[in-house]
């Protein structure tokens, strides 16, 4: 996967940085999740506001991925990812002084959380513009693999909740997100000769392109689908297996792991066979995978083992979109990470949400499941009727690459 070629190719500092930056800002995007039984249990929610409590960060963080893809190529990905940092150790540092216990209260973290969701708009075109295109989807396949910062908050959250209360865990967060800052802020570099900035209009012009629209739908199924299991599989396993929030946070960290290490893997795949093939293969075994889940198996240990094959899925998927959308849209390369990112956690809004909708409505998580799994569907039949007009026309035109 990582040749001697690759490494020559770009620069792996920076690459290592936009990959920690990543990671350390997934942990606590999603750390309310990770924490969403013990705080639930305290203050009394239902599960519709279970949903919308997980959901606000990943929906925040959508909107604010656009903000950041024009801030990058404005100001640069480094100055960018700083200022994103800096705003999320500080809300972190304040809630836990002032030890927030109200709904109200975890609602504005959870905005400003939503910040942490931004740096994907941040770590992938800081790694991208250093790498030509036929390690693109490896390049960002690596960074963002930091998407496995969503196990650290499974794995270490509802533990340390337990041991020190809930609001003691945003203090112990802050601390790995201080050390990644510093490494980051030594380390990383922009990459030289980057995109010309454009002027505001032009950052929406790339919306009239069809292709853009495509992007967006694909990634808001593969991205949304992870981000919006990982926000809510602690509260799932708890409300549908009986699970303690600590064993629901293992299990929780299995399926995110899943997610997470494919990543890469997926990016891996779709440089060899081609991202449309692989997109093609990944949506259909995620859609079988969450209706399968939809009709309540028996045991935990098998809900487990297929929503490790869908997160898998869905990981590979994520991979494979940003092996083409450098290759679509590499001078926009900036915006067009905004725009997708901001799509992805816009379909991780809908999917945690609809989740504690249907909780609190029909006693099932049936129908938010069942309802992804047919967006996986549309993503699949558009990838059909599109393939071979992008093989004929851009993709046709690349030299050594696979689309």
């Amino acid at each position: 996967m990582i040749s001697k070629d690759f490494l020559k190719a770009g620069h792996s500092p920076t690459l290592f940085s936009a990959f920690l930056y990543f990671d350390m800002s997934f942990m606590v995007w999603v750390l309310l999740g990770a924490l969403g039984v013990q705080i639930a249990a305290d203050l009394g929610l239902t599960p519709a506001q279970k949903g919308f409590m997980v959901a606000v960060p990943i929906l925040t963080g959508a909107l604010l991925r656009l903000v950041a893809g024009v801030l990058v190529d404005r100001i640069g990905p480094k100055k960018t990812g700083a200022i994103g940092q800096a705003i999320v150790i500080t809300g972190l540092l304040l809630a836990f002084v002032l030890k927030i216990d109200s709904y109200a209260g975890i609602l504005m973290l959870a905005g400003v959380l939503g910040v942490a969701g931004a740096s994907f708009a941040v770590a992938l075109p800081l790694a991208s513009r250093w790498y030509p295109p036929q390690y693109q989807g490896v390049a960002l396949g690596i960074a963002g693999a930091g998407n496995s910062g969503t196990v650290f908050a499974s794995l270490f959250a509802p533990s340390l909740a337990k041991a020190f209360g809930w609001t003691a865990v945003f203090g112990f967060a802050a601390l790995p997100l201080i050390a990644a800052f510093i490494f980051y802020l030594i380390f990383a570099r922009d990459a030289p000769n980057p995109p010309a900035p454009k002027r505001i209009d032009q950052y929406f012009d790339v919306l009239k392109q069809q292709d853009a629209w495509w992007f967006l739908l694909f990634y808001g199924v593969s991205f949304g689908g992870f981000v919006g299991l990982s926000s809510s599989l602690n509260i799932y396993f708890n409300s549908e297996y009986g699970l303690d929030p600590v064993k629901a946070g293992f299990f929780t960290a299995a399926c995110v792991f899943a997610g997470s290490l494919f990543r890469p893997v997926g990016g891996s795949v779709a440089d060899r066979i081609g991202g449309i093939r692989t997109l093609s293969i990944m949506y259909v075994v995620a859609a079988i995978a969450l209706i399968i889940i939809s009709f309540g198996l028996p045991t935990a240990y098998t809900a487990l083992l297929f929503l490790i094959i869908g997160m898998g899925a869905l990981g590979m998927a994520n991979g494979a979109v940003f092996q083409l959308v450098p290759q679509r849209f590499r001078a926009e390369i900036g915006v067009m990470t905004g725009l997708v990112g901001m799509f992805g956690g816009i379909g991780g809004f809908y999917l945690a949400t609809s989740l504690g909708l249907s909780k609190q409505a029909l006693g099932t998580y049936q129908p938010g499941l069942i309802g992804f799994a047919a967006l996986a569907l549309v993503a699949f039949g558009g990838l059909t009727l599109i393939k071979r007009r992008w093989r004929t026309t851009w993709g046709g035109a690349l030299e050594n690459v696979r689309i």
